[in-house]
């Protein structure tokens, strides 16, 4: 049996590398105190890294149409993933399906720093955008509202 040649059809995904020092496309964001540089943007995936430092943190919230996911590199994060309360140190990779009510902080005393990854892409990169140097909690909540990220009513979680 001869083989045969199969044509490899890639997607929109861009070859190359992101050097550790870079941010694709120079996008850098400061997003209520975390700062985030893009890796990786394309129309099926969205990486960013997160510098996490201590006393920040993201509240519940839920991506409809995402699969979210956390690859901790330094620090352990405090994550509220649907009804429990949970922990992730470094090597740890968090899986966050789309529709599933989840929250991260950094209530460690160093620095956290991960590697976050939706798929698909949607429209994350543009509401980092939006955000960027906002600091005004309800505006980020309205906004994202826009961008298909609900945040959950305060109080609604325990301990969040």
């Amino acid at each position: 049996m001869e083989p045969t040649s199969q044509e490899i059809i890639l997607g929109d995904l861009p070859k190359g590398i992101t050097l550790a020092s870079e941010a694709t496309g120079n996008k850098t964001w400061n997003v209520l105190g975390h700062t985030y540089l893009a890796k990786v943007e394309s129309a099926t995936s969205f990486a960013w890294l997160s510098l996490d430092p201590t006393g920040t943190g993201v509240p519940p919230h839920v991506h409809p149409t995402q699969d979210e996911h956390i690859y901790v590199l330094e620090g352990t994060y405090t994550l509220y993933l649907d009804g429990e309360w949970t922990t992730a140190g470094p090597g740890d990779t968090v899986r966050m399906p789309k529709g599933l009510p989840h929250a991260y902080y950094n209530k460690d005393e160093t620095p956290g720093k991960s590697l976050f990854w939706v798929s698909p892409a949607g429209q994350l990169s543009r509401l980092f955008d939006e955000l960027h140097n906002l600091d005004d909690p309800q505006e980020v909540v309205r906004l994202s509202a826009l961008r298909d990220v609900d945040f959950l009513p305060p109080g609604s979680v325990p301990g969040a």
